[in-house]
């Protein structure tokens, strides 16, 4: 019964005592940006509605190429292994908070000399041991130990972020290159019924000119119109080809034409449109700027570790089981035996390594200030340039709708009043070269301002807000 109240009463010194922490309170620095965004004419909604990529994305091609590259990109494997790496440090320096109980056994053998012999000659001795031990357990006193399970703790739970943001940027990229593909296609479908159509015309002009009709100049232009229609394709032929290698290799599948689809002769859009709440929410959605605030917890239980060792450091070693001169009778009634060693350090001449310690442990949470500040003033201006991109794209895509319009109108009379004799065959040349040059610049304004709207899906953070229930459960196994 004394024994009980005794380990009673030691445990509970002992959880006392290590409830004692010299790691600053956490105060989060105050977001160093504008309360608004530069721009009005964008329509706000909360950013807890930015949605994930399931949702952001519509189109059911472009959906199958993210899920495999999430399954198949080595590069995001990489990181996720390097969490998984960072994880197994933490739980190491997490164990360093729980004693450590072995199983012991150990034999000694020693030859005494007969001045020191309980005999007054010279023996061997013999003593055999079995039991369980514990090796130089800390009494977190001032919380040490606790401070570096924490500092290793938020050094996971930064990592981890930061493989989320790996996994975000890999499904803006696949987006991306899916989108360039799409748009190359596009050009390519239009310039080869473009070719098509010049070859056409060359070929009547020249039977016209054989019998006399037009002219040599006439034909010269409309033989440089297919030249360059042809040079156009073979281009635009390589663009196809090269933006499919890069979606090939963020995929990491060997061939990906199995889950591609013939691109539309419509302008579809296979993202969904999504605009930016206020500056501030950005904190709760982007992975890279929990990180950073992550890395600062770090660095501040750093410098409770420091302050603590300027504190005494108590150590426990104990043993308990059997002893025996003899291996026979090494679990004979009687053979009892136990051991307990406490041990304290206080660190009165260090050379100062000590005090350096504290520096720099203050000068790097400095630097984890700066650099949380740092990104959160790069989340806001990345934001930014995304809205002022889907902004002025949005409105350039619609004036050259209007444009490619107009030009398709003036084709239509070019042509007309060509075959009337009004216009000779020059103004109509220049009629055909203006709605390609405008078809083609609407294609890549379209793809452009598409890109823009996956860019801004990943400067608000990408929907990535599934991860705060798994931190809350781990940081509580700490």
């Amino acid at each position: 019964m004394k024994v009980s109240f005794k380990l009673s009463t030691i445990a509970l010194l002992m959880v006392t005592l290590t409830s004692c922490s010299f790691a600053p309170k956490f105060e989060r620095p105050a977001a160093p940006i504008p309360d608004h965004w530069n721009q009005t004419n964008t329509v706000s909604t909360s950013a807890k509605a930015v949605m994930d990529w399931k949702t952001f994305v519509t189109d059911e091609s472009l959906l199958k190429l993210i899920q495999l590259a999430l399954d198949n990109n080595r590069d995001l494997r990489q990181t996720l292994l390097n969490v998984e790496a960072v994880r197994a440090q933490y739980q190491i320096q997490r164990a360093d908070r729980v004693p450590n109980i072995n199983a012991q056994g150990s034999v000694t053998r020693q030859q005494v000399t007969g001045d020191i012999s309980t005999t007054g000659r010279a023996q061997i001795q013999e003593t055999w041991q079995a039991g369980v031990g514990l090796a130089a357990f800390e009494l977190d006193l001032f919380g040490r130990v606790r401070n570096q399970s924490e500092a290793a703790l938020q050094e996971y739970l930064a990592t981890d972020d930061a493989s989320k943001s790996a996994q975000i940027s890999l499904v803006a990229e696949v987006i991306q290159a899916y989108l360039i593909r799409d748009g190359a296609q596009r050009r390519y479908q239009l310039t080869s019924k473009t070719l098509q159509t010049r070859e056409t015309s060359l070929g009547l002009m020249q039977k016209r000119q054989e019998v006399g009709v037009t002219s040599a100049l006439d034909y010269e232009e409309a033989q440089g119109l297919v030249a360059q229609a042809k040079a156009d394709l073979e281009r635009i032929d390589r663009e196809v080809r090269q933006s499919s290698n890069a979606l090939s290799l963020l995929i990491g599948v060997k061939d990906i034409s199995a889950y591609m689809k013939e691109p539309s002769a419509s302008n579809t859009m296979p993202v969904q449109e999504i605009s930016a709440g206020a500056p501030s929410d950005l904190l709760l959605s982007r992975p890279d700027i929990q990180a950073a605030e992550h890395r600062l917890r770090a660095r501040g239980a750093d410098i409770g570790a420091a302050r603590a060792a300027f504190f005494p450091r108590i150590s426990l070693t104990g043993f308990f089981g059997s002893s025996s001169p003899e291996l026979s009778g090494l679990f004979s009634s009687g053979q009892r035996s136990w051991s307990f060693m406490p041990q304290i350090s206080l660190p009165i001449f260090d050379g100062g390594r000590n005090q350096a310690n504290m520096e720099l442990a203050t000068v790097r949470r400095d630097i984890a200030v700066a650099d949380y500040e740092k990104s959160i003033q790069l989340a806001f201006w990345e934001t930014s340039d995304s809205l002022v991109a889907i902004d002025t794209l949005r409105r350039e895509e619609s004036a050259r709708l209007t444009l490619t319009g107009s030009n398709q109108n003036a084709l239509k009379l070019a042509e007309a009043r060509h075959r009337a004799g009004v216009d000779n065959h020059l103004r109509y040349l220049d009629a055909q070269r203006n709605l390609f040059s405008s078809e083609i610049l609407l294609i890549e304004t379209s793809t452009q301002r598409k890109i823009a709207l996956a860019t801004l899906w990943v400067r608000l953070g990408g929907g990535w807000k599934a991860s705060n229930q798994q931190k809350v459960s781990v940081g509580g196994a700490g």
